[in-house]
């Protein structure tokens, strides 16, 4: 019996599937973060290692018998240099872990999850990315860049414009579009803080960026109970990311379209909030001409079962699976770019809609 290994990592979790030869999940486990660029490549091995004993342990496969492939789409493989850095980690430290090895960044875990041909992967968590990858290889991407560059329209970056707006109010730099009285609110809750001072540490010298990030979670709640601050956040977050997807329409292959529609895989716990930011982000996609329909899905397995998949391509490999199994459709936006009705109306949002 062969069996077959994937793990989807990000900055603050992941998680291992191994499959058998039919395609069935027979263990699965959890982990901590496995982005190489916070933790360092040989910590980064080790963490993976560990998810694989455990989860052989779990499946009743001898500690002995190695997977015949491991893919691994971890947040921070975008290099070819360092993800060869890591499978040489993994060889060297871990010899009897897998034959082969498949290193990738974690948006091709959660497009290969979805399709076998590409498509384009959105991803809105703690951070953001967008990935276009098309059926002859190629790939372009927008964003990815980390807080200090980007992450629009990502967790940590609705919170940032959060304390951003609060703090340029208070300052008198520039009036907030809505009362922060709610938000300032909710920011001292979080942090535990009572004075703008207070949330110095928070941003310097104790940076936390998961921590940091959380503060969305409760801003998507004031948002729900109609707070105008926190709504109109989301929808600033909306146009950024429709503007990620706008970016990359250029580059889709026609073959990627030959249907007349394209899957846009929606990954990250800011997709829980769509209703949100759906208006917002679906008027700004209106604003260009699209000639194919743009299919937004959200996959219902970890991504893991992507790499998965990868990982046995590589290894030359037809593990069955069925694609339609592993995700829903959130929204479809038909071509030509329709604009939407109802919570689409433009509002005066910070520095990024239309006054």
């Amino acid at each position: 019996m062969k069996y077959f290994g994937g793990v989807e990592g990000g900055a603050t979790h992941s998680r291992l599937v191994i499959c058998d030869e039919s395609g069935q999940s027979v263990g699965s486990t959890s982990g901590l973060g496995t982005n190489h660029w916070g933790i360092g490549i040989p910590e980064c091995a080790r963490r993976i290692a560990d998810m694989v004993e455990r989860a052989k342990e779990e499946a009743n496969i001898s500690k002995e018998t190695r997977l015949t492939s491991l893919g691994l789409s971890l947040s921070g493989c975008e290099q070819e240099a360092t993800n060869r850095e890591l499978e040489q980690e993994l060889r060297t430290t871990f010899p009897n872990l897998a034959d082969s090895y498949a290193v990738s960044s974690d948006t091709m875990g959660s497009m290969f999850t979805a399709s076998s041909i590409g498509g384009i992967v959105l991803i809105s968590g703690t951070g953001s990315n967008c990935l276009l990858r098309n059926p002859d290889g190629s790939t372009f991407n927008c964003g990815g860049w980390g807080n200090f560059l980007g992450d629009e329209g990502s967790a940590w970056y609705i919170s940032y414009r959060a304390l951003k707006v609060v703090f340029d109010d208070m300052d008198s730099f520039e009036k907030a579009p809505a009362s922060i009285t709610k938000t300032w609110a909710l920011i001292k809750e979080h942090f535990s803080i009572e004075t703008r001072y207070d949330m110095l540490p928070h941003c310097y010298a104790k940076f936390d960026k998961p921590f940091f990030a959380n503060l969305c979670k409760k801003l998507a709640q004031n948002a729900e109970d109609g707070d105008e601050l926190a709504l109109i956040l989301f929808r600033e977050a909306g146009v950024h990311l429709a503007r990620m997807i706008t970016a990359l329409l250029p580059n889709v292959h026609k073959d990627l379209v030959q249907t007349g529609e394209l899957n846009v895989v929606c990954v990250g716990s800011v997709w829980s909030s769509w209703n949100l930011f759906q208006g917002a982000f679906t008027k700004e996609l209106s604003k260009q001409s699209i000639k194919f329909n743009l299919k937004l899905v959200r996959i219902t397995k970890s991504s893991a079962y992507g790499a998965c998949y990868l990982g046995a391509d590589s290894a030359a490999f037809n593990l069955p699976r069925k694609y339609s199994d592993n995700f829903t459709v959130l929204h479809t936006i038909s071509k030509g770019g329709k604009a939407p009705t109802g919570n689409g109306v433009a509002t005066k949002c910070c520095k990024c809609q239309e006054k």
